[in-house]
């Protein structure tokens, strides 16, 4: 039962991969209180477990199905996923922002 569940997992982490736009977030779009709050779940959450990594380490459309992975593995709420995941992202926005 449990490696059913594991392919189900997969194969709707692809489908969340292939629908998803490159880049979620606009200048304008970053809500500094969400980030925030999605910064202190991801050093909690995440470190529990392994060492983190840098949130530009993954393009956006990468980071949606690793979250979703983690939300199983690591027992997280659907916000908090939520929350980390608009903090990786909006990371990755950020940092392109300051290259250009």
């Amino acid at each position: 039962m449990n490696h059913i569940y594991k392919i189900i997992l997969y194969v709707f982490s692809l489908l969340l991969v292939f629908s998803s736009p490159m880049s979620a977030f606009a200048a304008d779009d970053i809500d500094s209180a969400r980030f925030a709050r999605g910064a202190q779940q991801w050093a909690n959450n995440c470190g529990r477990c392994h060492n983190v990594r840098d949130p530009r380490e993954y393009r956006d459309d990468l980071w949606e199905p690793i979250i979703a992975h983690m939300r199983l593995i690591g027992g997280l709420t659907g916000q908090q996923q939520r929350d980390i995941l608009y903090f990786l992202q909006s990371s990755n926005y950020s940092a392109s922002a300051q290259s250009d």
